[in-house]
């Protein structure tokens, strides 16, 4: 149905779409999932030509669209239909002339036949009670839905969502995404850049990860979400944490570490006990690092997916072996869990000895 090709996009100086290729079958569920920043709304408004690609190729049903005279970005946006997370309905209209005002100017209908089935688009998405109440006086769910069933009534071939929840209370979501799911059932194509991790495994056919300009993996929800191939997208999916902390010399301030580490359980809703366990094992396994040879870097990680909380720390490849010369007792005590080891590792392009610790789950 869409072919993409080698496409990117730059602002000035700035490349934020780099070499992206994606073929879109008709049925398709596709979720664009990835951190902030890295392209993923930029692509959407792109396909809908919302922002014109500096270079590429985009073919929608065998027409390529940037190679030609004069492309009628209206018609291709009525083929294509795009749902923002601002929802951008018109203020001034009722839910029910938002929803009948591209039917009745752009595909010529009649109001009569326009209001029928803007009538039936609105009871889909669970809003024909609210079809004569005006954008203010709905709540950002019900925006969303509205949003939907306006974009429904052109009768689009494929729909773009574009972050759809993120404006959206917690509480309203799960209305915003049964929709969603609904449409999935009927068979319509859709792209969906969406933070929703779980939703995403749930109604996807396939998922990208995107990560600095380019679709850095690709596969099905289980490939993606379970065995993801490549490090980033690891990473992502179990949305790992990072704190990091690098100590200079044996005279490091503990206090200030302590801070710090607090400061980044407390962001994550983990327990001062958990504080106070991770404070004292670094502070057990830093007495058998020679501080004074070298920068020693602690990195804690939380896996949101799993509530488990680990420490990494590198030093020098040079330093000598750590675990050897922790007594028994007190690695009894740090392996309670079995997951104290050392290991050389390449970080950075250099070879750093790294011991890890599984420190607590929250879970």
């Amino acid at each position: 149905m869409i072919q993409i090709q080698h496409l990117e996009k730059k602002f000035g100086k700035l490349t934020v779409l780099k070499d992206v290729n994606i073929r879109i079958k008709r049925g398709e569920v596709i979720s664009v999932i990835g951190p902030s920043g890295t392209g993923k709304s930029t692509l959407l408004r792109c396909l809908n030509l919302l922002e014109w690609p500096t270079s590429g190729s985009i073919i929608v049903d065998g027409e390529e669209l940037l190679s030609a005279n004069k492309v009628d970005a209206p018609k291709l946006r009525r083929k294509m239909g795009m749902v923002f997370q601002s929802f951008n309905l018109f203020d001034h209209l009722s839910v029910l002339e938002n929803v009948c005002i591209g039917p009745i100017k752009l595909l010529a209908m009649s109001k009569v036949e326009a209001t029928r089935r803007a009538m039936r688009l609105l009871k889909m998405v669970g809003m024909a009670e609210k079809a004569r109440s005006m954008p203010a006086e709905l709540s950002g769910g019900q925006k969303q839905r509205a949003a939907i069933a306006r974009c429904l009534s052109m009768n689009p071939e494929i729909i773009l969502f574009d972050e759809p929840t993120s404006a959206l209370d917690p509480t309203m979501v799960s209305e915003v995404l049964s929709v969603i799911r609904t449409l999935a059932k009927q068979g319509m194509t859709m792209v969906i850049v969406t933070h929703e991790m779980s939703f995403a495994r749930r109604v996807s056919t396939r998922v990208l990860y995107m990560d600095q300009g380019v679709i850095y993996e690709e596969g099905s929800p289980k490939e993606i979400f379970d065995h993801p191939r490549r490090e980033r997208t690891r990473v992502f999916v179990n949305s790992i944490r990072d704190f990091r902390y690098d100590i200079h010399s044996e005279d490091y301030d503990l206090y200030a570490f302590e801070a710090e580490l607090r400061n980044f359980c407390n962001k994550y809703f983990l327990s001062d006990e958990t504080v106070q366990t991770a404070v004292q094992l670094a502070e057990k396994l830093l007495q058998y690092i020679p501080l004074s040879q070298g920068e020693v870097q602690l990195v804690f990680r939380y896996a949101e997916k799993t509530g488990n909380l680990a420490l990494e720390i590198l030093m020098p490849q040079e330093l000598p072996a750590v675990v050897d010369e922790i007594p028994a007792d007190i690695k009894a005590a740090l392996t309670t869990e079995n997951a104290l080891h050392e290991d050389i590792v390449k970080r950075n392009d250099k070879m750093v000895r790294m011991v890890k610790l599984f420190i607590h789950s929250e879970k």
